[in-house]
């Protein structure tokens, strides 16, 4: 994923124990050391011991990677929760001998007579023990069968243990008491300190290929190796999802910001966006706003306006804050000529002309969200059933006072409201 764009050949922070990838503190080499020395001189046990994720596995298998296999028979116990019947069964399964009895005793007796012959022919027999801390006691208290298998001078079989700390504190206990005392070889392997865990993430991305400019800033390296406390497989998975973070922010090198947030996320935390946040808040400052402005003129749609229902023919103001679309407005007017006429024909006029103001209406088309009961307060500024009545009777098309239909014209008839009281 982001090998091109780091300028690397493979994934240098595989948390797999890559022999490839070995790198040899003080206390790495001391346990590589170890091994080599209790097999090739025939010490019989070997305990490596070291917290989790410190790299045992990894020292075990860059000797296996290098060791002569014409010389040796390598049995290795990935699951050490086993009796000590059922791994007699399995190392005569690996080294391809028959169960002809299934008893304990009988068992080693021929064990004994294989591995002298395997002696004879210049081959060395090693048994691997992985996560020995798991191995039940009983088992372990008998692996002291085994190591009585030898000659004058050399054990026949190397047991190789490999454990967490707690295989320290089971070889200690009094019960096991009698083979921790044949431990000929021990190495125990540290967490890195911090400028060796500088050097092991260095060491890894030079295996890897890197050889344009850096990969993390200093910074960076700082941050994580800190946090890491000298573990080898969190320095591998804090360093990978820096890399892959700073791929997909398009970022290199990895910068300390990028560094903080893998370090949150790791720990369980969630980073705090500010920025996020402040947009938010503005948000909700701008939401009050409008809060606080439709609540000041619901306030103001609901007091009574002057001359909204007052002399006959008078058109009150229209409230149009509320309305989605300019209302439409149809007011009918009749203007007194200007020509002079005589009495009894200016004396008809004027009575049409009182008709006329009488008969004056406003038309609203209705809008989605409208009710009656609102668009009478928009027009004659307050409501009751008196107006109510009278605009449903200028409206016959209306079947349901409480049901207004989206686009239906309204006519609101103006005249003496005040007579319909409040």
């Amino acid at each position: 994923m982001y090998l091109e764009f780091f300028g690397l050949k493979k994934e240098p922070f595989n948390i797999t124990p890559d022999p490839e990838f070995l790198f040899l503190s003080p206390s790495h080499k001391e346990a590589l050391g170890s091994i080599i020395y209790g097999i090739e001189k025939r010490k019989g046990f070997v305990a490596i011991v070291g917290g989790v994720g410190l790299g045992k596995t990894t020292v075990l298998r860059s000797y296996l990677d290098k060791a002569d296999r014409s010389r040796l028979k390598i049995i290795y116990v990935f699951h050490a929760n086993v009796s000590f019947e059922n791994l007699l069964k399995t190392i005569y399964q690996e080294l391809g001998l028959t169960i002809e009895n299934e008893d304990a005793f009988v068992m080693v007796n021929k064990l004994h007579q294989f591995l002298i012959e395997e002696y004879r022919q210049g081959r060395n027999v090693v048994l691997i023990v992985d996560e020995a801390q798991n191995m039940p006691v009983e088992t372990l208290e008998n692996l002291r069968m085994l190591s009585n298998l030898e000659t004058s001078s050399d054990k026949l079989i190397q047991i190789v243990l490999i454990g967490q700390t707690e295989l320290d504190e089971m070889l200690k206990s009094q019960k096991l008491r009698q083979l921790e005392q044949r431990i000929a070889v021990r190495a125990i392997i540290h967490p890195l300190k911090q400028e060796e865990s500088l050097a092991y993430i260095n060491h890894r991305l030079s295996k890897a290929g890197m050889s344009g400019p850096p990969v993390f800033n200093n910074e960076a390296l700082q941050l994580i190796a800190k946090q890491a406390n000298g573990v080898p497989r969190i320095l591998n998975i804090l360093c990978d999802n820096a890399l892959i973070t700073g791929f997909g922010y398009q970022v290199k090198p990895v910068n300390r910001k990028i560094a903080k947030e893998i370090i949150l996320d790791y720990k369980g935390k969630k980073k705090i966006n500010f920025s996020r946040w402040g947009a938010i808040a503005g948000s909700i400052f701008i939401l009050l706003i409008a809060m606080f402005f439709f609540m000041y003129q619901d306030k103001n749609l609901n007091r009574p306006r002057a001359g909204a229902a007052g002399a006959v023919g008078t058109q009150p103001p229209l409230i149009k804050e509320k309305i989605e679309k300019p209302v439409e407005v149809v007011k009918e007017k009749t203007e007194q000529p200007k020509e002079v006429l005589p009495k009894t024909q200016l004396t008809n006029i004027t009575n049409k002309t009182n008709e006329t103001n009488q008969t004056a209406s406003v038309t609203i088309t209705v809008k989605k969200g409208d009710h009656l009961r609102k668009l009478i307060i928009e027009v004659y500024g307050f409501v009751n059933d008196g107006l109510l009545e009278l605009v449903h009777q200028n409206n016959p098309q209306i079947k349901d006072v409480n049901i207004i239909k989206v686009d239906e014209r309204i006519v609101f008839p103006q005249g003496d409201t005040k007579s319909m009281g409040r």
